[in-house]
């Protein structure tokens, strides 16, 4: 939706002195002005020093007291809910929302979500609070193409496809923004900009070289719709090069593109620290120094820098005169005409979207979006002899593996703090009150990572006491008198409203003492995960400290325990934000949890397999190197070796096995593919999670999600991970055959198309109809996802087929539902090597069904079907 703001009637005060420091930002109230956003952001900006300018072009802009302006902290994160700021509703990771290709419903989740971040922002601001997570600039959604499964962030895009992303992203960015012309929602950031999905730890010295066909056929589309049909109002420079310039100092990308041929008229964030990479040692080396790297950036078009370059360089750069003072005021213009949209500088009573009141926060709608999301997410990639839905007059059923009862392989990352929360364990429980349920975890989601749990009271020690002596303070150094000193039988504390103020935000740090007494001998690894900074001391030493402020961080200590053996503990925490945390965890690294699982599988009627990844060791730059894992990104794309051999020895016991995978990318599972008889697709799939896996497994709801990438076989099918040519891949241009392809699901019922209704002819440069009947011929009600996707073979380099249209509908059984698709006609043209959109002349063939042509499904074949058409384009 775009946004025409109106001008509006407001007392603007008229300048009464000249602009020097100390000066006022004073209004004639006697004089009504009409005047734009734009307008007064300008005026705003006339009456600053330069020191003053440069202070409001870095994430955290301090207040301008003499001017009226408050302090200022443009970084939030709302990436699949309001995030790192406290309570929220907490939807599926991006790529589960892009797995369920249902954009009303992707419109609903991003308008429940705003109107969170609009009545959180104005509770922090009705207590003082005006930090980082606590404002209404958004750093979300993240439409990158996840060209590669080796991508940790990849989780948190829409899948591998320009199209779909395009149509997500959009519709996410409209629920977002909303859709008056007085007032911006929030703002929505899109990002990265651009040609930006990995390697993560090498993102800040990378220069990836694409062909211009490349750009514009397949990593610039998303963010063109982005901008030209929802009117985003920020994007958010990448780390990397792209041919040989930064992004966040591209005269290509911020000017060329983004300004003149799409008519951008937001401003541009840097990523976070992204200008120091043009000029840091073994970096990017653009830059010779922080004056220089700051004046590329704000000549190319970055007005707003989250990082510590800017200011002081830039300042340095004008005065020396690398830089036009005149450029600074055109990047500011751009910030406050954005906090004005917001109505940051108007009486809350005139800003309709203020009035959202607090209650929304969490509320039962919002948690039914999320849990209707949830559901269609869910992607059946094989269901052999109709395996699925199980029944539930099962008597015993083992639930098994190291995701049936995780937390964070709810939560994906990037994500808020849920009230509640259901784990598949938990879930299956509740659908089978009369059943046994036995759960084991059977192995760790990976070798050398074992799960870490609370500490349990029994455990842990104080003077003869269960638990640890807990003092709380009220200051940011545990010193003087403690507010009050308790004794907490666990360290598991996800604080709604803080313990001693009872506010959504306060200061305070607490300090645990006691004892952690070892039940059983063996190596344990003792670990502390918390937000925002935390200190962990063992037998008088402290083995190690963290501060982040963004989200929870985890760090362990390993060691070597007797059977009652006692350490003395001292747990230090500080909060300083919105989102206060802290869990003192441990586990075994030497313990048997094989074998349990085996036991259980084989005493039991059907088993339950939960498997796949974890947050903790895929995602944004991390520290982790494992087997198949490196530093967030994967080095192999099976699943994790003691996985593995955990579903091999289950298979063994020749028990009815469901495999449920929960992850943020696409895995290798060949073995399951070949033996396992049903295998569900969950990914990370948000705080209702393990009710909507139950909900599937057990009939209550009939799945219809889809692949939004492609399942591959093995590493070996991949180009290199840093070559950015789109040769051989995704579904469009790979040519091997894959595990699952972009667009598979499956259903409990099955659908039939006819009456394909095209052109005679086909013109070149005209607008393209297409319909079909589909039936749902089956005996379930259901949804099935319709697929219309174009050939154009005698194209030069052309994709195999492309994406160009399709439709999420509700058939009931016997139902028939005529679909029709508007081709644009673009649509329809190719792109040649030179990056432009040039009429195709030959042969075009539309295939039409729920899912891509040429792909005969796993096990029992697919539960709908594709029809095509072969025309010729004149």
């Amino acid at each position: 939706m775009k946004h025409f703001f109106k001008p509006k009637k407001i007392f603007f005060l008229a300048l009464i002195t000249i602009v020097v420091a100390g000066s006022a930002y004073t209004f004639n109230k006697d004089v009504e002005n009409e005047l734009t956003p734009e307008m007064r952001a300008r005026q705003l900006v006339s009456q600053m020093t330069l020191q003053e300018k440069v202070s409001q072009m870095k994430y955290d802009a301090p207040a301008i007291e003499r001017l009226n302006v408050p302090a200022y902290n443009w970084w939030n994160e709302c990436l699949h809910g309001v995030g790192r700021a406290g309570e929220a509703t907490v939807f599926p990771q991006a790529i589960g929302m892009g797995a369920s290709w249902d954009t009303t419903l992707i419109f609903e989740a991003a308008t429940a979500i705003s109107d969170e971040a609009r009545a959180k922002h104005h509770r922090f601001i009705k207590e003082g609070k005006r930090g980082i997570y606590q404002g209404l600039t958004f750093w979300t959604p993240n439409i990158n193409i996840f060209r590669d499964p080796r991508w940790g962030r990849g989780q948190e895009t829409y899948g591998e496809d320009p199209f779909l992303t395009s149509r997500i992203g959009v519709n996410f960015i409209n629920g977002l923004q909303g859709d008056r012309d007085d007032y911006l929602k929030v703002v929505a950031t899109a990002k990265h900009f651009a040609v930006h999905s990995g390697p993560e730890k090498s993102r800040h010295e990378d220069n990836y070289i694409t062909t211009d066909k490349d750009l514009h056929e397949t990593y610039l589309p998303a963010f063109e719709a982005a901008i030209i049909e929802a009117n985003v109002a920020s994007v958010m420079c990448a780390y990397n090069r792209h041919n040989d310039q930064a992004c966040c100092g591209s005269n290509l990308l911020l000017d060329s593109i983004l300004r003149q041929d799409w008519a951008f008229d937001g401003y541009v964030v840097s990523d976070c620290w992204a200008i120091n990479d043009f000029y840091f040692p073994n970096r990017h080396g653009v830059s010779s120094d922080g004056k220089e790297a700051s004046a590329l950036a704000v000549k190319t078009g970055t007005d707003l820098n989250c990082g510590n370059t800017y200011d002081p360089h830039l300042a340095e750069a004008v005065l020396e005169k690398i830089i036009d003072e005149e450029e600074l005021d055109i990047a500011l213009t751009r910030l406050f005409t954005a906090r004005f949209k917001l109505g940051m500088f108007d009486d809350e009573k005139e800003v309709f979207w203020a009035q959202i009141p607090y209650d929304v926060v969490t509320s039962e709608k919002h948690y039914a979006l999320s849990e209707q999301m949830s559901k269609e997410s869910m992607v059946l990639l094989k269901n052999e002899n109709k395996h699925l839905p199980l029944s539930k007059d099962l008597k015993k059923v083992a639930v098994i593996g190291p995701n049936a009862h995780s937390k964070q392989a709810l939560l994906g990352n990037y994500h808020g703090t849920p009230k509640t929360y259901i784990t598949p364990l938990e879930a299956i429980k509740t659908k089978l009150p009369n059943a046994e349920v036995v759960y084991e975890r059977g192995t760790e989601i990976a070798e050398g990572w074992p799960l870490l749990t609370p500490i349990p009271a029994e455990n842990l020690n104080c003077k003869g006491q269960k638990g640890l002596k807990g003092s709380y303070f009220t200051n940011d150094n545990w010193n003087g008198e403690p507010a009050f000193v308790r004794q907490d039988e666990i360290v598991d504390f996800v604080w709604i409203e803080r313990p001693i103020e009872g506010h959504l935000s306060d200061t305070m740090t607490v300090r645990w003492e006691g004892e952690i007494v070892a039940p059983k001998a063996g190596s344990y690894r003792i670990g502390l995960r918390a937000c925002n900074s935390g200190k962990l001391h063992l037998n008088g030493e402290q083995v190690f400290e963290f501060s982040d402020d963004h989200q929870p961080q985890m760090k362990y200590y390993d060691m070597n325990l007797k059977e009652g053996e006692k350490v003395a503990v001292q747990v230090d925490y500080y909060n300083f934000h919105a989102d206060p945390q802290v869990q003192l965890l441990w586990g075994r690294m030497d313990e048997d949890l094989l074998a349990p699982a085996v036991k259980a599988a084989k005493e039991a009627d059907a088993v339950i397999l939960c498997l796949g990844l974890s947050p903790d060791i895929e995602g944004e730059e991390m520290p982790v190197l494992l087997e198949g894992f490196d530093k967030g990104d994967r080095s192999d794309i099976r699943l994790p070796k003691p996985q593995r051999e955990l579903l091999q020895e289950i298979m063994k016991t020749g028990k009815s096995v469901t495999l449920v995978l929960m992850n943020g990318s696409a895995l290798a599972v060949n073995y399951a593919a070949e033996n396992v008889p049903a295998i569900l697709e969950a990914w990370y799939p948000g705080q209702f999670g393990g009710k909507a896996i139950a909900d599937v497994l057990f009939g209550d709801y009939n799945p219809a999600g889809r692949l939004p990438v492609t399942f591959y076989k093995s590493v070996d099918d991949l180009p290199h991970f840093k070559s950015y040519d789109m040769t051989n891949r995704t579904y469009k241009y790979f040519k091997g055959e894959p595990l699952f392809p972009f667009g598979h699901g499956l259903s409990y019922t099955t659908f039939k198309y006819s009456e394909l209704n095209l052109p005679k002819m086909l013109e070149a440069g005209k607008k393209v109809n297409v319909s079909v009947d589909v039936t749902n011929t089956g005996d379930y009600d259901g949804d099935e996802v319709v697929q219309l996707y174009v050939s154009m073979p005698d194209a030069e380099l052309a994709p195999i087929r492309s994406l160009i249209g399709f439709d999420r509908i509700h058939l009931k059984k016997g139902e028939t539902k005529r679909v029709t698709f508007n081709l644009k006609p673009e649509q329809l043209k190719v792109i040649t090597l030179g990056g432009n959109k040039i009429n195709y002349k030959g042969t075009v063939q539309f295939s039409v069904g729920g899912k891509q042509a040429g792909f005969e499904g796993v096990a029992d074949a697919s539960s709908t079907e594709v029809i095509t058409a072969n025309l010729k384009m004149k």
